[in-house]
């Protein structure tokens, strides 16, 4: 009885301790998972930014709700106004869908937010420049005053398992599906700004390196909770684009493409 009480006291110390690991070895996996599909979503999204991709109707059903947080600046650099716009591709949206969201230092984002229902609006609102002037133009400074734009996608993940995907709509589903925001940065090059000072010539290439060069920054904030609330997950993914930006309205609403680099053959 000694022996066995023994042998049974070993094997429950061993049991504990593999009982203590399991947690340690489920959290490790999931979030494995977790960085793997923030990768392969992040490969999908730049690309269809950096193409000004036309179609892709499908992101409707995973960029749920983005938001623009805009401040706009007088010509001598104080701030003027602040607020924020929202966008959805759901129609009836419901206010608590970004929870806990603040486009204003005074209150939460309450305002009704503007149905984007196709893929290429969705990508003319990640293509957002990050300073806008007072036209809704692209620049690269806000000299002479202009907006500064922060935006914000919500997104349940396009990779991942497939009883999360479409047409599921069951919403609980919906809400313990792998969520996370998006920080979107569409910014030009550095210049120099004293280039009324340079040599002759280069003025011009400085204004035009501004204009045809940016610098495509996606910054992922993983998990995002049903309460509104982020987990640790960070990561920034930075890309060079070359090319101009078109400006496109649509429904009161500001879209911008990357238009797609063209090449001749001649003989």
């Amino acid at each position: 009885m000694i022996e066995i009480a023994i042998c049974l006291a070993i094997i429950g110390i061993a049991l504990v301790a593999i009982v203590g690991v399991l947690p340690l070895g489920m959290s490790v996996q999931r979030e494995n998972r977790e960085g793997t599909i923030i990768n392969q979503d992040a490969t999908v999204l730049l690309e269809a930014i950096r193409s000004g991709a036309r179609g892709m109707n499908d992101l409707t059903n995973y960029v749920y709700f983005v938001t623009n947080n805009w401040a706009l600046y007088n010509s001598d650099g104080s701030v003027k106004s602040i607020g924020g716009n929202g966008y959805t591709g759901f129609p009836n949206p419901s206010t608590t869908i970004a929870p806990g969201y603040y486009v204003t230092p005074s209150g939460t984002f309450t305002a009704p937010a503007s149905t984007i229902s196709s893929g290429t609006n969705m990508i003319g609102l990640l293509s957002t420049p990050e300073f806008t002037d007072v036209n809704g133009l692209p620049t690269n400074n806000l000299f002479g005053g202009g907006y500064s734009n922060h935006i914000v996608a919500y997104v349940r993940s396009i990779s991942g398992p497939a009883v999360e995907k479409p047409p599921q709509d069951n919403q609980l589903l919906q809400e313990d599906s792998f969520t996370y925001r998006i920080y979107c940065v569409n910014a030009t090059v550095a210049t120099d700004t004293n280039i009324f000072f340079l040599p002759a010539g280069q003025p011009a290439y400085s204004q035009q390196l501004a204009q045809n060069l940016h610098e495509l920054r996606l910054t992922f904030l993983w998990p995002q909770y049903p309460n509104g609330k982020l987990g640790n997950g960070r990561q920034t993914f930075r890309t060079l684009v070359a090319g101009q930006i078109e400006t496109d309205v649509i429904a009161g609403n500001y879209l911008y493409f990357y238009q797609p680099q063209s090449f001749a053959i001649t003989k």
